[in-house]
């Protein structure tokens, strides 16, 4: 149906500006309707191994069902007003008298399309979307080992405050990013199906199985899912409220990453670049700029799709065995689904050609290097014995700022502090003199971080 229709006659923005066409097999309106169909001949088929119908009629039914396209099933539904029993009458047209009836035969509609999502989201996330959430971890990994010494100053609130590394700020990235890995994945293996009727209970079933639960899980093994425990209507909509909920943490942790990255790129700290290509324009009225689009497009494609989540948990309320209510919008979730992973390859894109300003990063540090030894200093002081060390750095701080003159001056000029300054070890007075020692064991602490998610991804098999 969508190779039909010229992509700029199209609605959404996901179609014509952010789809991934890696997805489409899972995530279309096509793909939706070839599952539903491939789930149609596996019920056949267990139809047959039941001895319900023959093989030769199941075999009838799934070659029919293989053939059926989402154009006659949606031009179907627009004369019947209901999307599955099209599905099924475009089958039906297809197979023989003898085969007719047993085509849908046992099955409501939510154990076709319950059980469809379940497979199709979890394909589209074991296929595409974890395999480019694990190539941008690999892009972080890199990134981090490669500037895992070069010195940065470390910022709360906007100000600077004590000195880090840019691979150590990236190593931030990598643990969150890991971690949303692996929650993706073990929400993606606990999809679920179901096979159980119009309320839940086997009505249909009983009639022909004296063990319905067995029927159901042997046809759903045959599609790779496991039933859930019990259902209505409709599967529990936990399972994938689990699955969503992890996508848009994952999308978060991608626009906090863009945000930190853009404000590294504003004009006055100049830290970091998007890549830039020859012919790129940046403004329409100002040819001089290079705007950090990339960023910007991702944080910008959270916040729309972040709000699915509220929809996701609004679907859990179902009244009694099933209501239409999320009928419309789970229709949406593909769409999410599409523009995470769209976000995920855009980042990983710009992360590997990221430019690294080692003289900017150098530069900014310098700014505020007398003033970073106000930390380690009330420390040392602290632990040598003054009893107010935090309120007499303060102080000292307060007058370098008024006079301009640098912290270490003020310091080694003050007749209070002397006595104390005597305790401190060579390496306690260097920091005072050389601050860029003053990095705590954040080199360090970013290889193991990034030894780590070598390993656990290794063993989670990802």
């Amino acid at each position: 149906m969508k190779k039909e229709v010229p992509a700029f006659n199209l609605f959404s923005p996901t179609n014509y500006r952010y789809s991934v066409k890696a997805l489409e097999p899972y995530l279309s309106e096509e793909a939706l309707i070839s599952y539903e169909a491939r789930v149609e001949g596996t019920l056949a088929k267990t139809l047959a191994k039941k001895g319900v119908c023959s093989p030769k009629i199941a075999e009838e039914i799934v070659k029919a069902a293989s053939q059926v396209t989402a154009k006659e099933v949606y031009e179907e539904e627009s004369r019947i007003r209901h999307d599955v029993r099209a599905l099924v009458n475009m089958i039906k047209k297809r197979v023989s008298d003898e085969a007719k009836p047993f085509v849908h035969i046992t099955a409501t509609s939510n154990d076709l399309k319950d059980t469809v999502n379940a497979l199709r989201y979890r394909d589209a996330a074991e296929k595409v979307i974890l395999p480019d959430m694990i190539a941008l971890e690999k892009t972080w990994i890199d990134l981090a080992k490669k500037e895992k010494g070069v010195i940065q100053i470390g910022r709360t609130h906007g100000q600077h405050a004590e000195p880090i590394t840019f691979g150590f700020a990236i190593a931030q990235y990598v643990n969150r990013w890991g971690d949303r890995i692996l929650k993706v994945k073990e929400a993606s293996d606990n999809l679920v199906g179901k096979f159980s009727g119009a309320v839940g209970a086997y009505n249909a079933a009983t009639l022909f199985f004296e063990d319905p639960e067995s029927f159901e899980k042997e046809l759903l093994e045959e599609l790779g899912l496991k039933p859930v425990e019990i259902s209505t209507q409709i599967v529990p909509p936990e399972p994938v409220t689990d699955l969503i909920h992890s996508v848009v943490s994952s999308f978060g942790v991608l626009a906090n990453f863009a945000r930190d990255m853009r404000n590294l790129q504003r004009s006055e700290i100049g830290e970091v670049g998007e890549p830039f290509e020859e012919e790129q324009v940046g403004s329409s009225a100002m040819p001089q700029k290079r705007n950090p689009i990339n960023f910007e497009n991702v944080e910008s494609m959270w916040k729309k799709f972040m709000p699915h989540m509220v929809t996701m948990y609004l679907d859990q309320i179902s009244e009694h065995q099933r209501d239409l209510t999320s009928s419309c919008s789970q229709r949406y979730t593909p769409e999410l689904l599409v523009a995470f992973d769209s976000a995920v390859r855009r980042m990983n894109q710009v992360s590997q050609k990221l430019r690294v300003d080692k003289e900017s990063m150098k530069r900014n540090f310098e700014l505020n290097r007398d003033k970073i030894i106000a930390e380690p200093l009330y420390n040392l002081l602290a632990f040598y014995g003054h009893p107010d060390a935090h309120e007499y750095i303060r102080k000292l701080t307060m007058e370098s700022y008024r006079t301009g003159k640098p912290l270490t001056e003020v310091v080694q000029a003050d007749k209070g502090l002397q006595s104390y300054l005597k305790k401190f070890t060579p390496s306690q007075m260097e920091i005072l003199s050389n601050p860029t020692k003053y990095i705590g064991i954040a080199a360090e602490k970013t290889e193991k971080i990034v030894t780590l998610w070598e390993k656990r991804l290794k063993k989670a098999n990802l």
